[in-house]
């Protein structure tokens, strides 16, 4: 019989430290996606609340308590990550634990490597802590959250793990080679 070994998405491709900047693998034990049915963004926001202290994000946003980060995923769906939900009869939830690969670059020159990379504007003044944006990594689709000034968190389809990787630590060699 076949023992299979369970890996993170990045396993084997991070850490990476280039320049002054840090491409960390973020390992969540849990992600679910949460969609409010039509008329139900209230109630299933109160239940978010009364579980883990925060509710529903609102567009662009992105929520943390000492539990559980939510974001902002789309037009009205986000993304539970760090526990699993309380029973929530409103909504759509979808165990997404298994399907994303997520990474946090950190330091000084983590806007400029974005900058290369992503069609939107992520520099501090417009882009505050907590904001988040669905948007294009080169040609993936991810989900980009600022969580201080010099770290992003950033979420992309698993199978795109070492696409995700390489594109980021390219960006990162070229804004280092600068300095």
């Amino acid at each position: 019989m076949v023992k299979l070994i369970e890996k993170t998405p990045c396993a084997g491709l991070l850490p990476r430290s280039i320049g002054l900047m840090t491409l960390a693998e973020d390992a969540y034990p849990a992600m679910t996606s949460i969609a409010p049915y039509q008329g139900q963004s209230r109630q299933v926001s109160a239940a978010l609340k009364s579980t883990f202290g925060v509710g529903f994000p609102s567009p662009n946003r992105s929520l943390l308590s000492d539990r559980v980060r939510i974001t902002w995923i789309g037009q009205g769906a986000a993304m539970i990550c760090g526990e699993a939900p309380p029973t929530l009869t409103g909504a759509a939830v979808t165990d997404q634990s298994d399907a994303w690969a997520v990474v946090r670059l950190t330091g000084k020159g983590a806007e400029d490597v974005l900058a290369r990379l992503v069609p939107v504007d992520l520099r501090r003044p417009q882009f505050r802590s907590n904001h988040t944006a669905r948007t294009l990594l080169g040609h993936m689709h991810v989900s980009i959250t600022r969580i201080d000034a010099k770290t992003f968190e950033i979420m992309a389809m698993r199978s795109m793990a070492q696409t995700l990787v390489h594109e980021l630590s390219q960006a990162m060699e070229n804004v280092a080679a600068r300095g």
